[in-house]
């Protein structure tokens, strides 16, 4: 009996030490976890500050009356920069450009560039940790309140809810849906937006890292960003066309084809036969010129209700 009481209080102290050691370690445990969560985002993420000289080359190759300005993000006291480039007709259609990983607007200029030859307005932003906005690690939720500033302003500076197209290249092309799904389009009664476009846009981000191999099906199980258009595009009432080229490396085609087939009937879906991730607007031009002026309905700047051709292919 006096062993078994031994034993039992042996077992008790052991547990209590162990309890100890874990209430010890738990602070580094946390501390590891966060760190790993955001050196996982900046990873995927890549956010990219403005890097030497393309502030200058940007100015240069700015319009009169182009202007960059910046906001405060709701609640903190973080800048977000925005461009705002203006169409020389008041009338004419304006476009919230949403950008993807990596590059930064000065970094998406010519396709910025293209977006205004096709004749839109263009508003732009920048997330918080790309370009001159604040430098910190973002998040799907940053981002997404990002956008949510820069709908607040593009409302302001587009009045014309019939003339208003919500873009997305990439991981902008998710932000864009997460957007839209929360809007009501004209075409259905609502006053927020007339179209979406999507370029280069995946269904869900972890199928993205899944797609590049064994580490990425790796990183897929492990991440905590996910960018889940697939779920939320059926909630978009409003013609949407996307675009995709066929040697897409960063995401694969079949990706875009997955995000095309939950998206509602009637979606436009645009192949470019050997384009890739981001330089469709300069492999293609006049597919890509086609494809995004095909979306007004004259000069007017008043956006088509519905598109012209509900598939569009180019693939052999």
């Amino acid at each position: 009996m006096l062993r078994i009481v031994a034993a039992t209080a042996a077992a008790g102290a052991g547990a209590r030490l162990l309890r100890a050691a874990l209430l010890l370690l738990l602070p580094a445990l946390l501390c590891s976890c966060a760190w790993l969560d955001e050196w996982q985002r900046e990873l995927a993420l890549r956010p990219t500050p403005t890097r030497p000289g393309q502030a200058e080359q940007a100015g240069a190759a700015f319009k009169p009356g182009d202007l960059r300005f910046v906001l405060t993000a709701p609640g903190t006291t973080q800048d977000v920069a925005f461009w705002w480039l203006p169409h020389s007709d008041p009338q004419a259609p304006a476009l919230l450009y949403l950008h993807g990983t990596f590059r930064n607007l000065y970094g998406n200029l010519p396709k910025i560039n293209a977006l205004r030859q096709a004749g839109y307005a263009v508003l732009a932003v920048d997330y918080r940790g790309w370009g001159d906005s604040a430098p910190i690690v973002p998040s799907e939720a940053s981002i997404n309140a990002d956008a949510q500033l820069a709908w607040a302003e593009f409302q302001r500076r587009a009045p014309h809810p019939a003339r208003r197209v919500i873009f997305g290249h990439s991981m902008g092309g998710a932000v864009a849906v997460t957007l839209a799904s929360g809007l009501k389009s004209v075409q259905n009664g609502g006053s927020d937006y007339a179209a979406l476009v999507l370029e280069a846009t995946f269904n869900r981000m972890p199928d993205v890292a899944a797609a590049a191999g064994f580490w990425g099906r790796l990183a897929a199980s492990a991440t905590t960003l996910d960018f889940d258009s697939q779920s939320r595009i059926g909630r978009v009432d409003a013609p949407i066309t996307l675009l995709h080229g066929t040697a897409d490396k960063t995401v694969p085609v079949e990706l875009g084809r997955k995000l095309r087939d939950t998206a509602p009937r009637g979606a436009r879906w645009v192949e470019f036969a050997g384009g890739t991730h981001s330089r469709l607007h300069e492999e293609q031009p006049v597919l890509y010129q086609d494809t995004l002026t095909s979306i007004l309905s004259g000069p007017g700047g008043t956006l088509k209700t519905r598109p012209a051709t509900p598939t569009r292919s180019t693939s052999p």
